[in-house]
């Protein structure tokens, strides 16, 4: 379970990648269209070209950074290990290939590997990949392997392919269907081999698209309607779970954003959803607080409390008796809409139930009276056995 501090020094390490990623992405290309006149004195030393080659791999090794800082940012443990290699050699590229940008990114990279490595425990997830992505992968890697492989066997064939580097070079040209021109099949068993490697190299990348972008796209569709995704359920421990939303529940989610608490809002209404999404701080679960599967897809298990406030005892019943059965410990508090109901949701398996009717007649009568030690009331209230049950 991660405390305050961890999760804070979690945000701030994302925070750190992600800024030494754009950094090295505006600090490479300075690299390259700065002239030299204007560099770094010492850059002078170096050898010739080394500049513009740490200008062009440090913008690329910035937009990988940014993907890493994606997944730390999804606490993934794949993307601690990319930050860890990715920000020294941010950090070297910084002082052979940028301009006066170079000394800040060395700082930030460096500053930004001290918290990742000291925060390494809160990036503990695991990268979930189906078997179709995975087989996507490994296609998308095999089919290009081939185009390269090939594309060396057979240089002699081609027009200015005398390297590995000038083969790898034909395969990525080719799989994204640009076609420069530049290196050209001589032979009938050269042309045959290059469209097979078209053929299969753009289905390959097709394919590879489709599956992997697919649930980042429904992700983002699902946030959009108020729903959660399984990676933000995943995170979810020692939390307040609120079962269903009504007029009740307004305030108490009010109360959980200002204690700072992390909780979850179960509805099934989409609309509800929608709006208790766009309001920061609030996750939300679109499903049936009272169906089993729904409640331990919330981690009621690892749950703090669980609060059922709507205004509909029945089906808050219904929502604790449920809650109840799946983690006999949590503590349960729940809101009677009607005071002839608070022993019903008791029995259900509320620790406490409150009647909001039952203490507004008791406010109304004291105020009536004339009483002025609003703290007495409240302690009465609090230990009237008709109205909550600690």
């Amino acid at each position: 379970m991660a405390s305050w501090r961890d999760r804070l020094g979690g945000r701030i390490a994302v925070l750190l990648v992600g800024a030494a990623a754009l950094l090295s992405i505006v600090a490479g290309i300075g690299g390259i269209v700065t002239q030299p006149a204007t560099r770094l004195p010492f850059v002078a030393l170096l050898p010739e070209g080394a500049t513009e080659l740490a200008g062009f791999t440090g913008a690329l090794t910035g937009f990988v950074l940014l993907i890493a800082a994606y997944g730390l940012r999804r606490g993934l443990r794949a993307g601690w290990y990319a930050a860890v290699v990715l920000l020294p050699l941010t950090a070297v590229q910084g002082l052979v290939g940028s301009t006066v940008a170079g000394p800040p990114l060395v700082g930030l990279s460096l500053a930004a590997l001290v918290a990742v490595v000291l925060n390494r425990r809160v990036f503990a997830g695991e990268v979930d990949l189906t078997t179709t992505q995975w087989a996507s992968l490994a296609g998308l890697v095999g089919s290009l392997g081939y185009s390269t492989a090939g594309a060396f066997a057979l240089a002699d064939e081609f027009t200015n392919i005398t390297t590995v580097t000038d083969a790898v070079y034909f395969s990525v040209v080719t799989a994204s269907t640009v076609g420069y021109g530049d290196v050209t099949p001589t032979s009938p068993v050269a042309k045959w081999f290059a469209m097979s490697a078209l053929v299969l190299n753009v289905a390959a990348f097709a394919v590879a698209l489709g599956v992997l972008f697919t649930p980042l796209i429904e992700a983002r569709l699902t946030n959009a309607l108020g729903r959660m995704t399984d990676s933000d359920i995943d995170l979810l421990a020692d939390h307040v779970i609120v079962l269903g939303h009504g007029e009740l529940t307004e305030p108490l989610i009010d109360e959980l954003i200002d204690a700072g608490a992390d909780f979850l809002v179960v509805t099934p209404d989409e609309a509800v959803a929608r709006a208790l999404r766009d309001r920061e701080g609030v996750r939300v679960l679109t499903a049936d607080p009272s169906d089993e599967e729904t409640l331990q897809r919330a981690k009621v298990g690892e749950a703090r409390a669980v609060v059922a406030a709507t205004n509909n005892d029945a089906e808050d019943a219904l929502s604790i008796l449920t809650a109840r059965q799946l983690n006999p410990e949590v503590t349960i508090v729940a809101a009677a809409t009607e005071r002839e109901n608070v022993n019903k949701l008791k029995r259900a398996g509320a620790n406490t139930v409150i009647s909001p009717a039952t203490i507004g007649g008791h406010l109304i009568v004291e105020s009536a009276l004339g009483a002025d030690d609003t703290e007495a009331v409240a302690e009465r209230l609090l230990d009237d056995g008709d109205v909550t049950d600690g």
